[in-house]
């Protein structure tokens, strides 16, 4: 893969997406020293490695004819340090969303804020059936995934990896979706300490 293509993420990941036009805003909103750029293969390699280097794309065109920023690394994972949602999309003035999905324990979660108010929120985990999550109404691509208007304690609920880049695609891009297109740019890459 040359460095003048993009890699696409998403598999046993967390991400964000950020509506706006600046990586090092997102960057230094995520208390992240931003290390500069760095070519795809290698960032995104770091962002599945490592649990404090979070990469970073260039403003990318998605969904509503809006350029989306995507950060991503096992950072974002962390129990130990939650991404707020809500706080960055009230530092950023945007809208910021949040995705997370993992085969393994079947977690998989998605959150949306816009303007530092919650629009959306829902989390499961697959391994116990439980849905961790659920604030707001499913729009048109959650009710495609299978998720109810409303959550009923007695419905069986059951979302998996492709859901979640399913909504993703829907609200901004599917990072899947990536691999081998032109990139528009390198990476950026920020770091813890």
């Amino acid at each position: 893969m040359s460095d003048g293509a993009m890699v696409g993420f998403g598999g046993k990941q967390a991400w964000l997406a950020v509506a706006g036009d600046d990586p090092v805003a997102l960057i230094e909103a995520l208390g992240l020293r931003d290390l500069g750029p760095v070519p795809w293969r290698e960032g995104i390699d770091l962002a599945y490695l490592t649990d404090d280097r979070v990469a970073v794309t260039p403003p990318l065109p998605g969904a509503r004819d809006t350029d989306w920023i995507l950060a991503t690394g096992r950072r974002l994972l962390l129990p130990a340090a939650p991404v707020d949602v809500i706080g960055l999309s009230a530092a950023l003035d945007t809208e910021v969303q949040f995705f997370a999905t993992h085969r393994v324990t079947e977690l998989h979660r998605w959150q949306r804020a816009v303007g530092g108010e919650l629009v959306r929120a829902f989390g499961y985990v697959g391994q116990t059936g439980e849905v961790t999550s659920w604030h707001g109404e499913p729009g048109p691509a959650e009710r495609d995934a299978g998720l109810p208007a409303e959550l009923d304690e007695d419905q069986t609920i059951l979302v998996g990896e492709k859901d979640v880049l399913r909504v993703a695609d829907a609200w901004s891009i599917d990072p899947t979706a990536l691999t081998g297109r032109p990139a528009p740019g390198p990476l950026r890459l920020g770091a813890t300490g």
